[in-house]
């Protein structure tokens, strides 16, 4: 069965994904570590939909914004901590991240909690709805038929209709969603579809370095991208197919597999 981090690994390089199935035999804690991290940021947005319970109409955005922050910034550095034992390679510059990230998208929450209010004449509790939508975090699918599987970030429920949302904290691109994302949502949308028997039309790509939620239309060319990426994934893992790979600078520079890479 193939799992959708495969994809997303086949879509940043089919060679790392051929090194990691057929050349790498060590044990490495990436895939857990991207689990916890996702796992922290959930709790984080958790803990902000909490508070903002306590939020009402007459409080300016300073105290909106305070009010937002309450244990933020505690959770956090003693969760990462707990990670950090764990021995999964977490780097504090990583922790810094998280923590710029949330308190930018805090600020960006007020604003907009602020506005809602003062149009709506509510406190914040009688309109969080609007925020934060029903909605399940890393939930496992599978499609027994299409031998496919994954864990999808986050799947909101808006009137019955299921939305399917991958979490991304790399840089956006200037408009629309990098192909891949797009791939990795398209897979999450079928995987949902057959869970749930429905159809999901629209999904949605969160870009938290900037707060910036972008959607995704599950159209055909975009599910029949998803069914020709499986079939190499399939050729590279089950065929051992070594994939012909230009060499790029800037993905091969972060990569770890690169001294491997090259001596292939």
């Amino acid at each position: 069965m193939i799992n959708v981090s495969s994809i997303k690994t086949h879509m940043y390089c089919p060679m790392k994904l051929y090194i990691q199935n057929h050349v790498d035999v060590e044990e490495h804690g990436d895939y857990q570590l991207a689990i916890e991290i996702k796992k922290l940021k959930i709790d984080v947005r958790d803990l902000i939909q909490k508070n903002m319970r306590k939020i009402t109409k007459e409080m300016n955005l300073c105290e909106i914004e305070r009010n937002l922050s309450e244990n933020i910034d505690f959770y956090i550095k003693s969760t990462a901590n707990a990670i950090m034992s764990m021995d999964l390679g977490l780097e504090s510059s990583q922790i810094d991240e998280i923590i710029d990230d949330t308190y930018f998208n805090i600020k960006i929450t007020a604003l907009k909690t602020k506005q809602a209010m003062t149009i709506l004449d509510k406190n914040a509790f009688e309109i969080i709805d609007m925020f934060f939508p029903n909605s399940m975090h890393s939930f496992l699918l599978k499609d027994q038929q299409l031998e496919l599987s994954g864990m999808c970030d986050k799947i909101e429920i808006i009137d019955g209709k299921y939305y399917p949302v991958i979490l991304k904290s790399s840089n956006p691109p200037i408009k629309g969603v990098w192909d891949q994302d797009a791939i990795e949502l398209v897979a999450h949308a079928i995987l949902l579809e057959e869970e749930f028997e429905t159809e999901v039309y629209v999904g949605f790509v969160d870009y938290e370095k900037i707060g910036d939620r972008r959607p995704v239309v599950m159209d055909v060319n975009l599910r029949k991208g998803l069914f020709d990426v499986m079939r190499e994934v399939k050729e590279i893992i089950d065929n051992k197919k070594l994939p012909n790979v230009k060499k790029n600078p800037r993905k091969c520079g972060k990569c770890k597999y690169s001294d491997i890479c090259f001596k292939e």
